[in-house]
């Protein structure tokens, strides 16, 4: 069998790494085998990153639907459930983007929640 030398295949994995590692301190920037391990642990948190993101957004719009909500005289519960009998379809990226930016057209919309919060009440009572 011929002998296999591993020359360029060694030297890109290692010089791919080691540019990922570009901006750590120390070692961790220039010695493949710490820089490995940083740039390893990097990603993962890179990917953790991502899906917290998520999460951290939501909970942002959530609060600021809440608080506009509050201002037109709803909480975000009954905003949302409005909302939903009225068949307004606007996901809370959107809410949230209207409650900061175009705080009257966001009025129009909890009136319409609200319109459907109330005839659901009278129909109740019925």
């Amino acid at each position: 069998m011929p002998r296999v030398k591993r020359g360029n295949k060694r030297l890109e994995r290692r010089k791919k790494i080691l540019k990922l590692a570009k901006g750590y301190r120390g070692t961790k920037s220039k010695l493949y085998r710490s820089a490995k391990e940083s740039v390893e642990r990097g990603l993962n948190f890179a990917y953790t990153g991502r899906k917290l993101k998520k999460r951290d957004f939501r909970s942002l719009w959530i609060v600021r639907i809440g608080a506009a909500a509050r201002l037109n005289g709803l909480n975000y519960s009954q905003l949302m459930h409005g909302l939903k009998l009225a068949g307004v379809e606007l996901d809370r990226k959107v809410l949230a983007d209207l409650a900061v930016n175009q705080p009257e057209a966001f009025k129009e919309v909890s009136a319409q929640a609200k319109n459907a919060l109330e005839t659901k009440n009278e129909k109740a009572a019925a």
